[in-house]
C-alpha cells in the first residue's frame, strides 16, 4: 500500500485495530438508552404508532445525551443528541395537533365503527362524509314530527343515531326506524336529482332522538365527485331499504298466518284495497285455495309460477286508504315504486335490484 493512499483506502483496506478493551462498562444512562431505543422501534404504523415511535426515541436520546455530559464527556455528543430530542418533540406536536384536529364527537366515532369500519372503509373518506354533514348531531324531542304526510319537502337524507321513530300513513301505523336506519331512504331513492317532491309518510319521534342529515344537492355533489362514497351510499341505502321491505313482509306473515313474497307482482291482488276486512280474508282465503288444491304449499314462490289467475270479485272494490290491511302493514310509504320505479313487473324467480 503506497504512503499516499487516501483516509478512505487506509480505512477499507487497513482498519485500525482496538489494541485494548476498556474494563468498565459506559455507565446506566447509555444501556438504558439503548434498551428505550429497541422498544422505540418496535412501533406500529398510524398516528398512533407514530406516536409511541417519537416519545421512545425522545426518551433515549435523553438518556445519550445524559451520558456524553456526564460519563463520556463529549460536548458533540450532548449537542447532537439534544438536537435529536428536539427534533422528536417537534413531530410529536405535529402529530398530536393532526390528532387533535381529526377528533369527532362520540357519536361519529361510534358510527364509524358501527358502519364504515367492518367494510373497512378509509379514515379519510369517512372525514368526507362527515364534512358533508357538517359534523353537526342534530335532536329529535319526544312527540315531535320529523317530516309530515304531504308536507314536507324531501330535500335531505337523515340517519338515525338514536332513539325510535314511528313510521305511519293516514294515522296507520306502517313499521319503526331504529338506531343507525336511514329515516327516509326510499323517498330518496324515489327521486331523480333534478325532482322534487314531498313525503307519503309521518315521521315521529316516539323517544328522545339524534341524527345526522345530509342536505341533498351537497350530498349529490358529493356523490358526483367521489364514485367510492357513491357505491358506498348505494349499498348502505339498499341494505336499508330492504330492511324496511322485510319488516312489513313479517307484518303479514304476522296477520295472515302465511309468508308473502314480495317480489312476485300477483301478491297485488292479495295486498289490494278491499272494501272490508272480512271481504280481504275470504279474497286471500279462496286464492290459497286455488293456488294449492289438493296439497298445503311449502313455500308461496314454489307455487305462484303456476297458480291461475283468481277469480274476479263479487263486488266492487273501493279503495280505502284506511282499510284494515293498511292498518296491519301493506307495502305502502312507497316503497315499490322507489324500487320498481318504470320498471317491467318481475318474474316470479327474478329478484329486484336493490
Amino acid at each position: 500500500m503506497s504512503r499516499n493512499s487516501s483516509p478512505w483506502d487506509q480505512l477499507l483496506f487497513q482498519p485500525p485495530l482496538c489494541e485494548g478493551w476498556k474494563q468498565n462498562v459506559e455507565g446506566a444512562a447509555y444501556h438504558l438508552g439503548n434498551c428505550i431505543l429497541l422498544l422505540g422501534y418496535m412501533g406500529g404504523s398510524g398516528i398512533f404508532g407514530s406516536i409511541y415511535i417519537f416519545s421512545l426515541l425522545a426518551t433515549g436520546y435523553i438518556c445519550y445525551a445524559l451520558w456524553g455530559w456526564l460519563n463520556a464527556c463529549g460536548l458533540d455528543i450532548f449537542i447532537w443528541n439534544m438536537l435529536l430530542v428536539m427534533a422528536c418533540i417537534l413531530q410529536l406536536a405535529h402529530l398530536i395537533y393532526r390528532l387533535h384536529k381529526h377528533t369527532f364527537l362520540e357519536e361519529f366515532d361510534l358510527l364509524y365503527k358501527t358502519l364504515c369500519q367492518p367494510l373497512h372503509v378509509p379514515f379519510e373518506v369517512y372525514k368526507e362524509i362527515v364534512k358533508c354533514c357538517e359534523e353537526k348531531v342534530l335532536s329529535l324531542a319526544r312527540d315531535q314530527n320529523y317530516a309530515v304526510e304531504g308536507k314536507t319537502p324531501i330535500n335531505r337524507l337523515s340517519l338515525l343515531l338514536s332513539g325510535r321513530v314511528r313510521v305511519s300513513q293516514d294515522g296507520q301505523f306502517l313499521h319503526y326506524v331504529f338506531p343507525y336506519q336511514f329515516l327516509d331512504s326510499p323517498e330518496w331513492e324515489s327521486l331523480r336529482p333534478s325532482e322534487e317532491g314531498t313525503f307519503q309518510v309521518t315521521l315521529t319521534a316516539e323517544t328522545d332522538c339524534s341524527y345526522i342529515t345530509w342536505p341533498r344537492r351537497k350530498l349529490y355533489l358529493l356523490l358526483a365527485k367521489d364514485r367510492y362514497i357513491a357505491r358506498l351510499f348505494s349499498a348502505f341505502l339498499g341494505y336499508d331499504i330492504s330492511e324496511k321491505l322485510y319488516a312489513l313482509n313479517d307484518k303479514l306473515f304476522a296477520k295472515f298466518g302465511l309468508r308473502f313474497d314480495i317480489r312476485l307482482p300477483s301478491l297485488h291482488h292479495v295486498l289490494g284495497p278491499a272494501s272490508s276486512e272480512a271481504e280481504a280474508e275470504k279474497e286471500l282465503y279462496e286464492w290459497e285455495e286455488l293456488a294449492v288444491p289438493h296439497r298445503p304449499m311449502p313455500t308461496f314462490v314454489q307455487t305462484a309460477a303456476s297458480a291461475p289467475p283468481p277469480p274476479p270479485s263479487a263486488h266492487p272494490k273501493v279503495p280505502r286508504p284506511d282499510s284494515a290491511l293498511l292498518a296491519s302493514g301493506s307495502l305502502t310509504r312507497s316503497y315499490p315504486c322507489a324500487l320498481f320505479k318504470g320498471r317491467a313487473p318481475l318474474a316470479p324467480t327474478q329478484t329486484p335490484e336493490l
